[in-house]
């Protein structure tokens, strides 16, 4: 974790490319959510335990991403997560995925999540993972 923004870093395999060896567009969507994953676990919150713990899922929302140059065939990636807002149900976050060898800005992306309830029902981020997130959202 730098400041507010956590970094995970993924290598790409011959199962995320197309026939040609670039990253299928889809699979940048999977990237970021490993990058949300390990932003949550990083700050201690698995996402296993809070649904155990607090019967609570984060239910992706709104996708809005932009293409700028390709991941190829055994890339090393890294996947830039943070959070932009945060509020009763609601978080949101800005991620980027860069290639390490050269810096290059491959995918940027806003992702919006809803905290629901099993069955659907949106429910509030439960009042000490709330905390945990909002020390962390507010050195921004």
């Amino acid at each position: 974790m730098n400041g507010d923004t956590h970094t995970h870093t993924i290598r790409v395999y011959y199962e995320d490319t197309d026939h040609g060896g670039v990253v299928y567009y889809a699979n940048y969507l999977k990237f970021m959510e490993r990058g949300r994953t390990e932003f949550l676990r990083s700050l201690g919150l698995e996402l296993d335990a809070i649904d155990q713990q607090y019967g609570i899922l984060f239910a992706v929302t709104e996708a809005n991403i932009r293409y700028h140059r390709p991941a190829r065939f055994n890339d090393l990636l890294q996947v830039e997560s943070r959070i932009t807002m945060l509020r009763g149900a609601r978080i949101h976050f800005a991620q980027r995925v860069l290639r390490v060898a050269d810096n290059t800005l491959l995918a940027d992306a806003e992702i919006k999540l809803a905290c629901t309830h099993r069955d659907g029902g949106v429910r509030r981020i439960p009042a000490p993972m709330m905390a945990c997130l909002q020390s962390i959202s507010e050195g921004r």
